[in-house]
């Protein structure tokens, strides 16, 4: 059985039931099954879409892309979801990297994939409204017979997504994730939330992201709840929703929790419905945890990576109030453990690496056997956060790899800024570090030693114009003589947040 199993069998039990709402327009479940069926029949037979290829998707929360997520696991292609936040280099990479077969596009972001028509010819192009000139329609091809047959020996082990999530070394990394590690994070779900058919799920975050898709939402669809998409994260939206359409569920990553807050409707909205909030992509602030707790409504916690699915640790909302700040005892069908440089596990309040081990992994980084070997010891997913267990066994997060800085839920990597500045002759030498911020959690900030006195802080950000995403680009740059280095010649990346934290004042 594949994923798409779960529509239809709800299409049986509750046909009528609302499973998306989006701008206002209710799709039943029964609806639901029509639209993955025609699309994955349209994919199949116009397209030759099937086992192994990949589909890219570019655009903002819609119904359309879960109908696709759901056809691509009928026919055993993968969806690659694309952070439309991207600049068109990034997207470029990311296609040409998983080789996708077909690029699904929403209109805002059609004109911009044209230049994709002559980069990667063999690309299929397909418009989810509006198709013209050699675009395909997708419209058109959802509108094909239905073939329920779907593609041979489709199951848990097949693939399902490439999420594409940036590395280290400067260029992001595809995590597959298998149809299987999709129903295992549902089923760690449906734990963490008490999830039920009865629920009603509130989407605002991006669903590129593994944490929007497979926290709540497609859980809640595995659940026979229903789910309202918000196209992007908007907070008088989102307080108006919870008030009006009375949601029992969101997630909500800290700098959205602030902007709702800040917002001045905040006092006032009513968010009994409510029965949890949850957060995390980032070590979450008291602050915003007590916000809601102080409203009556507990917050609950997930702690993992695009590579775990995510949820690895889970804070239920019934230990919530009793545990603020924790992310949590390991997720029902996943193991945790916390080792020491030896490679041993530590004792309770000793921090240590946090390993995972589970069927929510990745089976793989796409075409990166290196960095899928390197990310593994026995079996066990290498996080590269540091964290800590109570007597309890409760999971704290204390810290994590120095090189990502998390901006608004968005995971940035200094080596990529830093590579882009590294081309650049006037620069000698250059690190990005992350920079407390009360808005976004933390922002990007260079530090430079240049060898033109001429070249400031414009100069520096115009270097990044058009090559990386705005959200990436260096909030603040810094000048010096010379990188702190350690004796065997490594940037002391701590000196430098040290010093920049010293210079702003934080």
């Amino acid at each position: 059985m594949d994923l798409s199993s779960w529509i239809r069998r709800w299409a049986g039990f509750t046909p009528d039931k609302p499973a998306l709402i989006c701008d206002g327009d209710a799709i039943s479940y029964r609806d639901l099954d029509q639209r993955i069926s025609g699309l994955a029949a349209g994919l199949k037979k116009h397209l030759s879409i099937g086992r192994g290829d990949r589909v890219a998707f570019l655009g903002a929360n819609c119904p359309e892309m879960i109908v696709l997520t759901f056809a691509c696991a009928r026919l055993g292609a993968m969806l690659v979801p694309l952070n439309w936040r991207l600049a068109p280099p990034e997207h470029a990479y990311i296609l040409n990297h998983c080789g996708a077969t077909a690029l699904v596009c929403e209109p805002d972001f059609v004109d911009g994939a044209q230049i994709f028509r002559e980069t990667m010819p063999s690309m299929r192009l397909i418009a989810t409204h509006g198709a013209s000139g050699d675009w395909y329609s997708y419209e058109d091809l959802s509108a094909s017979t239905a073939d329920d047959r779907g593609g041979p020996n489709i199951g848990l082990e097949t693939p399902l997504l490439i999420v594409y999530t940036s590395g280290t070394t400067g260029r992001p990394k595809g995590a597959v994730l298998s149809q299987g590690v999709v129903f295992w994070n549902a089923v760690n779900s449906t734990h963490l939330h008490d999830l039920t058919s009865a629920d009603h799920i509130l989407t605002s975050a991006p669903l590129f992201h593994v944490g929007a898709l497979n926290i709540q939402t497609l859980p809640a669809l595995h659940a026979g709840a229903t789910v309202t998409l918000h196209r992007r994260f908007d907070p008088g939206a989102v307080l108006k929703a919870i008030s009006h359409d009375k949601p029992t569920l969101k997630v909500l990553v800290p700098a959205q929790i602030q902007a709702m807050i800040d917002h001045p409707d905040w006092k006032t909205t009513d968010l009994s419905s409510l029965r949890m909030v949850t957060t995390g992509s980032t070590i979450v602030p008291h602050n915003v945890i007590h916000a809601f707790h102080e409203r009556g409504v507990p917050v609950g916690q997930v702690y993992g990576t695009t590579e775990t699915g995510p949820i690895a640790a889970c804070l239920r909302g019934d230990l919530a109030f009793d545990h603020v700040g924790a992310a949590g005892l390991p997720a029902l069908h996943c193991d945790l453990k916390l080792v020491g440089d030896d490679g041993r596990e530590v004792a309770p309040g000793e921090p240590g690496e946090v390993l995972v081990r589970g069927p929510n992994l990745m089976t793989e980084y796409w075409n990166d056997k290196a960095a899928t070997e390197a990310a593994f010891t026995d079996g066990w997913f290498r996080t590269g956060d540091i964290g800590h267990l109570d007597e309890a066994g409760f999971l704290t997060i204390d810290d994590r790899k120095k090189d990502v800085i998390i901006s608004g839920g968005e995971n940035i990597y200094s080596a990529e800024l830093e590579a882009v500045l590294a081309e650049d002759h006037r620069i000698v030498e250059a690190a990005v570090v992350g920079r407390a911020d009360a808005r976004w959690g933390e922002v990007p900030v260079a530090v430079i030693v240049s060898n033109d006195a001429s070249l400031d802080m414009p100069g520096i950000l115009g270097i990044f114009e058009n090559r990386l995403a705005r959200f990436k680009h260096p909030k603040d740059v810094q000048f010096v003589d010379a990188l702190p280095r350690n004796a065997m010649g490594k940037v002391e990346k701590f000196a430098l947040r040290d010093l920049v934290a010293h210079r702003a004042g934080c």
